[in-house]
């Protein structure tokens, strides 16, 4: 990899593999995955792709480290989640180098997921010491009754590829944090990432088989967790479809389920908003970030007709004005896709909704160049039912759909089997309380565009997921109540 024209190689100081009982292995099998750079296309890496063998070894030791690892004291818990997020933070700046080579997203957006990546755990290092029990009255005399917490056990993680360094740490710093062991299984297209993150975590000393690290075939290595009765729970992040298959499983086994799918969140919009160029400026950068393959993306743009025009004319500005290139050329603002599957199924949601009636404003091609790359893309005149307003697009495409009144647009906006996040821009204090009250969605933004942070809850409803990560809410998804009852009391 070149440096010139602003292009940086990756470190190659990390030897990357799977990280099983505290050593790094080759796939039992022998097997390897190549991992294409998504700008350029050519393979940058081989990296070791295991089976269920590998999976059954690494839950063998996860189930080894539970019973020390859940003993363990909470604030010895935490210092080992405290020193693998400072060596995190300090390294930014190289790891980033890798997940834009893997992933395709700019540099500095890399950096900002790796630089977010030590709040989670931090966080969850000291909510973990506030884990607290209570004592409930009896009816009796002579009796008491108390609930106490302990964490469910070996913890399964399936994680999606669009956030690699966010998306592990959310949900390893809740299940470490509340005393459980883990095996994870990254995305095959980013695993070097969660490499990394693991990495972190044996320098710093944490005991063999608390954490797993498994690159590997995704469906095997799922049913070993739905198979495997150790097992104890499952989380998992990623498409609605792959979700609805490990519910299906699930419920043969019971095994317990924590649910981030997919979204299409509406972003609604009213003419006491502000200045409308500054909104769409802000909602063009938030769309693209990440080439738009964010679960939590605005997605369905609903303008008032009041300020349709205007904000539609500011929007395709601001998506003209972004620079598509490779991520680690640092004048680049959008990457490219993560692959050419997702590159197709963009482009059929646009022709689809172009042949249906909807008007390409701006954007709406591919790139004539190695790389999946898309254009950033505005689209006027899409209407409910066509794939732009009813399918999560995953994409740098922005669709605009007028409205008139409060209750047209709630209707509109909730007209959607998706329920994870929305977004509202007025400054009328009723309209935002009514719209953040009667849309159903698990996550509503007033007047801003972030809906995650290691403090509060995240996740959807309806089949946008089950369950939370974050949050005190998520750390409690890896603790099991327990109830005990003392009687014979003098």
């Amino acid at each position: 990899m070149g440096g010139a024209g602003g292009l940086r190689s990756r470190s190659d100081s990390v030897k990357y593999g799977q990280f099983i009982a505290g050593e790094w292995l080759p796939a039992q099998a022998g097997g390897v995955w190549d991992l294409v750079n998504p700008a350029t296309e050519d393979v940058v890496e081989q990296v070791p792709f295991g089976d269920v063998v590998d999976a059954r070894i690494a839950l063998n030791a996860a189930h080894e480290a539970f019973e020390s690892w859940s003993h363990t004291n909470p604030y010895k818990r935490a210092r080992f989640l405290e020193t693998a997020a400072a060596m995190l933070r300090a390294k930014a700046e190289e790891f980033a180098d890798v997940t834009t080579e893997e992933s395709g997203k700019p540099h500095e957006q890399a950096k900002a997921e790796w630089l977010s990546c030590p709040n989670y755990f931090q966080w969850a290092a000291e909510e973990a010491k506030r884990i607290y029990g209570r004592s409930i009255p009896a009816r009796s005399e002579g009796r008491r009754i108390d609930v106490f917490y302990r964490p469910v056990g070996v913890v399964g993680l399936i994680t999606a590829w669009n956030f690699p360094v966010y998306n592990q740490a959310r949900a390893i710093s809740s299940a470490l944090a509340a005393g459980c062991t883990v095996v994870s299984r990254p995305s095959e297209y980013t695993p070097r990432s969660a490499m990394l993150i693991a990495s972190c975590f044996a320098e710093a000393g944490l005991p063999a088989g608390v954490l797993n690290l498994v690159n590997g075939e995704p469906e095997g290595i799922g049913q070993e967790f739905l198979n495997d009765p150790r097992c104890r729970k499952i989380s998992f992040t990623g498409s609605t479809r792959v979700g609805k298959i490990l519910m299906d499983g699930a419920s043969r086994t019971v095994t317990r389920l924590a649910l981030e799918m997919g979204g299409n969140a509406p972003v609604i919009l009213f003419p006491d908003a502000g200045d409308a160029t500054a909104v769409a400026q802000a909602g063009v950068t938030t769309k693209v970030r990440n080439a738009g393959q964010v679960c939590v993306a605005p997605q369905r743009f609903y303008v008032h007709e009041e300020m349709i025009d205007e904000f539609t004319s500011a929007a395709v500005t601001a998506a003209e004005q972004q620079v598509v290139g490779d991520g680690r050329d640092r004048s680049t603002t959008i990457g490219p896709l993560i692959n050419s599957i997702q590159r197709e199924r963009v482009e059929r949601i646009v022709n689809e909704s172009v042949d249906a009636g909807a008007k390409v404003l701006t954007g709406g091609e591919r790139l004539d160049r190695k790389g999946y790359f898309f254009q950033p893309t505005v689209v006027a005149d899409v209407a409910p039912g066509t794939p732009l307003h009813d399918e999560e697009v995953f994409g740098p495409v922005m669709p605009m759909i007028p409205f008139n009144s409060l209750a047209e647009v709630i209707e509109m906006a909730n007209q959607t089997e998706y329920g994870l996040a929305a977004f509202v821009h007025t400054n009328d204090l009723n309209t935002a309380i009514r719209l953040s009250e009667e849309l159903d969605y698990g996550m509503v933004a007033i007047n801003d565009w972030a809906v995650a942070t290691p403090e509060a809850p995240f996740g959807g409803v309806k089949q946008s997921g089950l369950g939370r990560e974050s949050g005190m809410e998520g750390l409690y998804e890896y603790l099991e109540p327990r109830t005990r009852y003392i009687g014979g009391i003098q």
